[in-house]
């Protein structure tokens, strides 16, 4: 479905990006229109595939997860990708999975609650059939995590 996103679209996008649990009634009195129009326009671009559904987030280190690390994954054959992320999945650890170029075929992201627990990630991931090799990069800060923020300057 090609669907183009007017003013009212972007608005409504505006408040989603800032507030995911806003009710639809607010919104609409924000905007001065129905709740029905925000609930008809918001179906719209979910059928369109542009709203994707809506997500929290989450502090891990308020649950005693304080670690944080990138790991690139190299396979034996780039045809097992499908395959090791499949096995990824499986580790609740694994917060983040990218196929890539260059270096590595697969970029990672886990949290651990610490460097014990990250180990032991990372051995899990090596006992997966077809990683040849795992290279770790330790997180020191997290500067910048927003998975919103392009929306926000295109609307």
């Amino acid at each position: 479905m090609n669907y183009q996103l007017d003013e009212i679209d972007n608005k409504i996008l505006g408040y989603l990006v800032a507030n995911t649990r806003m009710p639809f009634t607010e919104i609409a009195k924000l905007m001065d229109v129905s709740a029905g129009t925000i609930h008809v326009r918001v179906k719209k671009m979910e059928d369109a595939g542009i709203i994707l559904g809506s997500s929290l987030s989450i502090d891990y280190g308020k649950l005693d997860y304080h670690f944080t690390a990138f790991i690139g994954i190299l396979l034996s054959k780039s045809n097992k990708t499908q395959a090791v992320l499949k096995e990824l999945s499986n580790i609740p650890n694994v917060v983040e999975a990218s196929v890539i170029s260059g270096k590595y075929n697969i970029f990672i992201k886990i949290k651990a609650k610490n460097t014990e627990d990250a180990k032991n990630i990372i051995y899990r991931i090596d006992d997966i059939p077809d990683v040849m090799r795992t290279e770790s990069m330790i997180s020191m800060e997290e500067y910048l995590s927003d998975k919103n923020r392009l929306i926000q300057a295109i609307i």
